[in-house]
């Protein structure tokens, strides 16, 4: 099969996984995701992201209280990845979250790709949400936490979902 069809595959059989075994995420997993995120595409060539890796189980446990008053997809998964906008980076101004965004589908859909399941948790604009990220993760200011993304191993097995919708395109026009 061609390296085409297999994107394409990847993409259309994606799901969010929000329960996970007891198995770890390795190291080499982890590199070959942030690996993925850093080669997206970003404004200018700028990178303006940061990644944030968390192991530790206290961290993942004090992650689920911290996010919205408890996500509990943060006390089994086994890592998360935390992407941040570091404004400082960006080549073209108010870029940096197209192109935050562009690293986070990257880590998601090689995180599938690799059999690992993994929920895009927005952070960028949800001030608790923010505010956990920082106090858990020690975040600096002049850094902006995007998107979470807790990791494991799926313990669900959800099927792929078609979702095209021909009411949402318009051609030439509106």
């Amino acid at each position: 099969m061609n390296n085409t069809v297999e994107t394409i595959k990847t993409i259309m059989m994606r799901r969010s996984i929000r329960k996970f075994e007891n198995t770890p995420v390795t190291e080499a997993q982890i590199k070959i995701l942030l690996e993925a995120a850093m080669n997206a595409p970003s404004a200018g060539d700028g990178r303006p992201w940061h990644f944030v890796v968390v192991t530790d189980r206290a961290r993942l446990d004090a992650l689920a209280d911290a996010l919205d008053e408890g996500k509990p997809m943060f006390k089994q998964a086994q890592a998360a990845i935390l992407v941040c906008l570091d404004e400082s980076l960006e080549k073209f101004k108010g870029f940096g979250p197209q192109d935050c965004a562009c690293a986070a589908q990257n880590l998601h859909l090689a995180a599938h790709d690799m059999g690992l399941g993994s929920v895009w948790i927005a952070v960028i604009g949800v001030p608790p949400r923010v505010a956990g990220c920082r106090n858990i993760l020690g975040v600096p200011e002049n850094i902006t936490p995007f998107a979470i993304f807790p990791l494991g191993r799926p313990a669900e097995k959800l099927s792929a979902e078609f979702r095209y919708d021909q009411s949402r395109v318009h051609t030439d026009r509106w």
